[in-house]
């Protein structure tokens, strides 16, 4: 996954296989699947999220601030071997626009980087300056990896829009022990099976079409945090 920054509005939805299978038709006269999807069930995320002892982090973001971030640590694969390449991500939110800047590092330079500030040897200009970025978010907050968090993804890009991205996402699962991507995807459901949460994401308004089909198949936005539903689920336990 090539893209490093970018800045966009992004907007949830939570849907049921029905109501899926009914927007489906009408999505696909508009958007074509995304050049990552070369398999037709789409593509798996992995990622650890980091936050303080306390869950300040996510606990401030849940409070629905003018501006919040978040840090996670993403693969597109198990990594196998510490060489592997892996996405650090920093994610801020600033009045409804989202930032998001990643650095494309290895797996053991990006575990040594969030516990060292180690800057890895022939990184690029952009990838340097992203870590800057997250070296001063570090510095900021005492944080340690808090929960993993997987699932599998279908994506759609306008046909005359690139930048006009709708993706579904599907098995959300969590666990808040053995918090190394390398352990591998296990953890618990946390919305029910047959369920997606739908995100649309896009630089201006959303296209009159879909807003109409969304209105008539009664699909209505909804806030949702894939993080803050696992935390959520953690604070009920405690």
């Amino acid at each position: 996954m090539p893209i490093t920054t970018f800045k966009r509005y992004e907007k949830k939805y939570q849907l049921d296989q029905a109501q899926l299978n009914d927007l489906m038709p009408v999505l696909l006269a508009e958007m074509k699947p995304d050049i990552y999807a070369d398999q037709e069930d789409g593509y798996a995320i992995y990622n650890i999220y980091y936050d303080t002892d306390n869950y300040d982090i996510i606990r401030r973001s849940l409070a629905k601030p003018y501006y919040k971030e978040k840090l996670r640590l993403r693969s597109y694969t198990i990594p196998s071997t510490p060489e592997e390449m892996v996405f650090l991500e920093l994610k801020k939110k600033i009045g409804g626009i989202v930032s998001k800047r990643r650095a494309c590092l290895k797996l053991n330079e990006a575990y040594r980087f969030i516990s060292k500030r180690e800057y890895p040897s022939g990184l690029n200009q952009v990838d340097h300056q992203v870590l800057r970025e997250i070296e001063y978010f570090l510095e900021n907050n005492h944080i340690e990896p808090k929960a993993y968090i997987s699932y599998e993804r279908t994506a759609f890009i306008g046909k005359n829009d690139p930048n006009f991205r709708i993706t579904f996402d599907r098995n959300i699962r969590s666990r808040q022990t053995d918090l190394l991507l390398e352990k591998g995807n296990f953890g618990n459901l946390i919305i029910l099976p047959n369920h997606y949460i739908m995100e649309i994401k896009i630089l201006g308004a959303m296209p009159l079409w879909l807003a109409q089909a969304l209105s008539e198949l009664k699909i209505y936005s909804s806030s949702f945090s894939k993080y803050g539903k696992t935390y959520k689920e953690y604070a009920s336990r405690a």
